[in-house]
């Protein structure tokens, strides 16, 4: 008799356990739309004068929002554009909304007195934000913002190149950070899942499977220079950001970038990015507090009428006079964020001029016209003056010539390519899995002072302890701590973490920077400039006049 009703029942049974699988947290208004008036007429005719509640046959898990993940997320993009989901710790099952017990047909009322009621979540929502910015937090040592080990997960949803195959042979062919027997490891232990739940190491992935992967995260470490407010108001916020800290998330770097750091030290939070600067490149950084002047902003920039002045200091005698670049560009890999000058390139342009000599090098004025990826330094090495200390550029991996002119030493794309990640240390500098899915461990550019490998677990863990009861002794001796030192008591252990068992020494402070700073932005009814760092040679160069 209510094949109309059982119907809906049952489709809204089957999405909310789709729901659950995928950890999506709110229905499409479109299927609300379904138990519309015209379906609430139908049942009522064909019950005669016996009336339909048609709420009644709705479950209310699908009629409020549905607050599936109560664990802080974030949302990344991967340099593919696959988006990733981050939560601090694994779902469990316990935590999805029960079921609504069967329509008992002697309970339905009056129909047309019944409104859906869509706007009242059955479940508080958490402050989403705040936790996870709470996930761990900071202390400084030797002139660096380090950052406590915490456990994090990483999930993905499977690409398309991985259906049919097995998880394990995915895992170890896609991320090579660890052997097949650690991923092993943590199939077999459950911290590798998918769609929640433990599945042995022979599973085949399917379309839409979700992969989850809780590690123990080590980030890197970035100078302790503070970041200053150029200027602030209630639309946007300007600031002077330091060389080594990246702006957003990615790869290595988490709560040691710049929209982390802003939010747990001065509380400005879920600002919108307009433009980004590389991460060794200091300068002005512009970032949207509301939506609106957010789109403005971006609108400008993309129309080129965002007027870019930088500073850097380049090897060489720059020539006179105003050099002009038009070289196009082409991103030799996205993964790990390479260009070089090519024909097939995109159209860019630059403009330098020398303002003035230091030594052996030159500073030089810059305007980019475009916004191209590398675009300031890609040019500088195609006119054979790179950045004194670019790590990237300024290298021989380019060939004997370093660039100059477009000659790579007749390497293909491939060679290059490998060769740099042979060379460097590819977290360093080149960007490589920004965005990362998934890698548990990669090798940072801290040279390792004591390995711990061959260690017992044991051991370790004595001397985890160990560090733990060294705060004590500090206190009792009376020694004044700097502001938020190393406290062996916030730091984590994990057994089978490789990162754990490795000491590694402090990266050098020529390691942090390069000298490109982004010094003056101007768009239309605004400007904003920084301060010039030291390497720069304010005292001796007047900014003003030019």
């Amino acid at each position: 008799m209510l094949e109309l009703l059982k119907c809906q029942h049952n489709l809204f049974r089957r999405y909310n356990k789709f729901l659950k699988i995928y950890g999506l947290s709110k229905v499409p208004s479109r299927f609300l739309r379904m138990i519309n008036t015209e379906s609430v007429q139908h049942a009522n005719l064909q019950q005669g004068d016996k009336k339909v509640n048609i709420e009644g046959a709705v479950p209310s898990t699908i009629r409020d929002t549905v607050m599936i993940d109560q664990e802080a997320q974030s949302h990344e993009s991967t340099p593919d554009g696959d988006l990733q989901v981050s939560t601090t710790a694994q779902k469990d099952a316990s935590q999805l909304p029960e079921k609504r017990k069967t329509i008992e047909t002697d309970k339905l009322v009056d129909a047309k007195k019944v409104k859906l009621d869509t706007k009242s979540p059955k479940y508080k929502k958490l402050n989403l934000t705040d936790e996870k910015y709470d996930e761990t937090s900071y202390y400084f040592e030797n002139g660096l913002r380090k950052v406590y080990p915490y456990f994090f997960t990483f999930t993905t949803f499977t690409k398309g190149r991985w259906v049919g195959e097995k998880i394990l042979d995915v895992f170890a062919r896609e991320f090579r950070a660890h052997p097949a027997e650690e991923y092993q490891r943590s199939i077999e232990t459950g911290k590798l899942t998918v769609n929640y739940e433990k599945v042995p190491s022979d599973y085949r992935l399917k379309h839409n499977d979700l992969l989850s992967n809780v590690v123990h995260r080590h980030e890197v470490p970035v100078s302790l220079q503070s970041i200053a407010i150029v200027h602030m108001d209630e639309d946007i916020v300007v600031v002077n950001k330091p060389a080594s800290i990246p702006v957003h998330p990615c790869g290595r770097y988490r709560h040691n970038t710049v929209v982390f750091i802003l939010a747990k030290s001065h509380n400005l939070k879920n600002l919108r990015t307009i433009h980004r600067l590389d991460r060794l490149t200091s300068g002005l950084l512009i970032f949207g507090r509301t939506s609106t002047k957010a789109r403005e902003l971006e609108q400008q920039i993309r129309n080129r009428q965002v007027q870019k002045e930088y500073v850097c200091r380049v090897e060489g005698r720059f020539p006179d006079g105003i050099i002009e670049c038009n070289e196009p560009i082409q991103v030799v890999s996205y993964k790990i964020g390479v260009c070089r000058v090519s024909p097939n390139g995109k159209d860019c342009k630059t403009t330098f001029q020398r303002i003035s000599e230091v030594g052996d090098s030159s500073i030089v004025l810059c305007k980019p016209l475009t916004g191209r990826m590398h675009q300031i330094r890609v040019h500088l090495q195609y006119l054979g003056y790179p950045i004194v200390n670019d790590p990237l550029y300024n290298h021989e991996v380019f060939g004997p010539l370093k660039g100059r002119g477009g000659d790579i030493g007749g390497k293909s794309d491939d060679q290059l390519i490998n060769n740099l990640i042979k060379i460097h240390n590819a977290e360093n500098w080149l960007g490589m899995e920004e965005g990362g899915i998934l890698p548990i461990a990669n090798p940072i550019k801290c040279e390792v002072t004591n390995s711990r490998e061959n260690e017992s677990l044991t051991e370790i863990e004595a001397q985890h302890t160990k560090l733990k009861s060294m705060v004590d002794s500090i206190k009792d001796v009376g020694i004044e701590e700097p502001i938020d030192p190393f406290d062996p008591i916030k730091t984590t252990f994990d057994p089978f973490c490789h990162e754990c068992k490795v000491i590694y020494r402090d990266p050098n402070a020529k390691d942090l920077i390069m000298y490109l700073h982004a010094w003056k932005y101007k768009g239309v009814d605004w400007e904003y400039k920084t301060e010039l760092p030291n390497w720069a040679c304010k005292e001796l160069i007047d900014y003003d006049t030019l």
